[in-house]
């Protein structure tokens, strides 16, 4: 299924189209941590793409905050080479994980099968009598 799903999937990484496209007209710029590949249009008005990781979605929330300034045209250099190292106390980027399995769930979320801890002025339900 691999070549049918390059030329027709376009939510699952980039399409035959989309790949040729940045072959002809695009100039590779880097690679993230996560596997996305940013692309600069050669010549003409500036234009900036991102072939997202296989395997991933294609969403926003996976390009990391550094890449979206960039995509953008807010930051004009690399990020790889115009940021200064992570700080120790810095969490690594994690997509949004909003509808999937590891999205969070609190306790006492129907999702979450865990039963929320009582509280001191927990409620009683209402009775009509």
């Amino acid at each position: 299924m691999g070549l049918f799903k390059n030329i027709f999937i376009w939510w699952d990484g980039a399409t035959i189209g989309t790949a040729w496209h940045s072959l002809r007209k695009g100039r590779f710029i880097a690679e993230d941590s996560s596997g996305n590949r940013y692309y600069e249009s050669k010549k003409g008005p500036r234009r900036r793409w991102v072939i997202y990781a296989s395997g991933k979605p294609n969403d926003a929330s996976n390009v990391p905050a550094e890449w979206h300034g960039w995509l953008h045209q807010t930051v004009e250099d690399v990020p790889d080479q115009s940021l200064p190292p992570a700080r120790a106390w810095e969490a690594p980027y994690t997509a949004n994980l909003t509808g999937t399995g590891g999205a969070y769930h609190p306790a006492g979320a129907l999702e979450s099968n865990r039963a929320r801890a009582r509280a001191s002025g927990d409620y009683e339900a209402w009775s009509p009598s």
